[in-house]
């Protein structure tokens, strides 16, 4: 864990969500900062170890039956070239997995803690159950790993990534002007964790808007959410927030137990 990087990033979003905030009435420590500010210490070391495992074995498996040098030649671009490259694949798998996990209820379960944020904030970004962000990793990754970019620009892209997450996050009253249509902007994203039936299962990508234009899930208006969050009960603190989706999952096959049953003796 960089502390320092921790550090520098507090100094440049605390003042900024000071400066211009979307939201002024909010304060610096609104309801659950304390509790994202663990996620941010704790949570990202589980979500990188967990990450680097699945990763890790997928990527072994395929270099033991693909050749080496099977996907050389992307490496001959430049590297603003690759960078720009990676960005768009990847968030292509992210606006995949990012759907996927808004339409399978087993993977809902597990999303909804980061749509628990009923206050926006750079900090709140971080609020994310590790097998939720393990398999978004996963899907935004392997087909970058797969095509054989560069590592200078995978790690330029990624650090890219980083930095737009927490601005989406924020709570800042910045527009993009026109560039809104093709970069994910504040307003973007605070539209997808609006808790709003007109925005429910909205703007899914990470970092181009575009993906979401093509695809016919932007939202876009021009007054600002009111409200953020999820109607589900999720629980407010980290090691139940971690159970939840687990405790959810089981709820909800023990619910259809009963049912079953009942179909097994008619059928009898």
């Amino acid at each position: 864990m960089d502390y320092t990087a921790i550090l520098i990033l507090a100094c440049v979003f605390i003042p900024l969500e000071r400066l211009v905030p979307l939201h002024p009435e909010q304060g610096l420590f609104r309801r659950g900062w304390y509790n994202d500010l663990f996620y941010l210490l704790f949570n990202g070391i589980v979500v990188r170890a967990g990450s680097a495992v699945v990763l890790g074995a997928v990527m072994a498996a395929y270099r033991h039956y693909v050749p080496s040098d099977a996907n050389q030649w992307l490496r001959a671009f430049p590297l603003w070239a690759q960078v720009i490259g990676v960005a768009v694949v990847a968030d292509i798998g992210y606006y995949t997995a990012h759907r996927m996990s808004h339409s399978i209820p087993f993977l809902w379960k597990f999303h909804a803690v980061h749509h628990s944020i009923e206050e926006m904030d750079w900090l709140a970004s971080h609020r994310v159950h590790p097998f939720d962000q393990i398999f978004t990793n996963s899907l935004s990754l392997l087909p970058v790993f797969f095509l054989g970019f560069s590592a200078p620009a995978v790690i330029i892209s990624l650090a890219i990534f980083q930095a737009h997450a927490l601005l989406l996050h924020s709570n800042v009253r910045l527009k993009f002007g026109p560039l809104k249509w093709l970069i994910a902007s504040p307003e973007y994203h605070h539209w997808h964790h609006a808790d709003q039936r007109e925005a429910y299962d909205r703007n899914f990508a990470a970092q181009i808007s575009l993906i979401d234009l093509v695809a016919g899930t932007i939202f876009l208006p021009e007054h600002r959410p009111q409200r953020y969050g999820v109607s589900e009960p999720v629980p407010r603190l980290y090691p139940q927030q971690f159970l939840y989706p687990f405790h959810a999952i089981l709820k909800l096959w023990r619910s259809r137990q009963p049912s079953r049953e009942i179909g097994l003796e008619q059928d009898i």
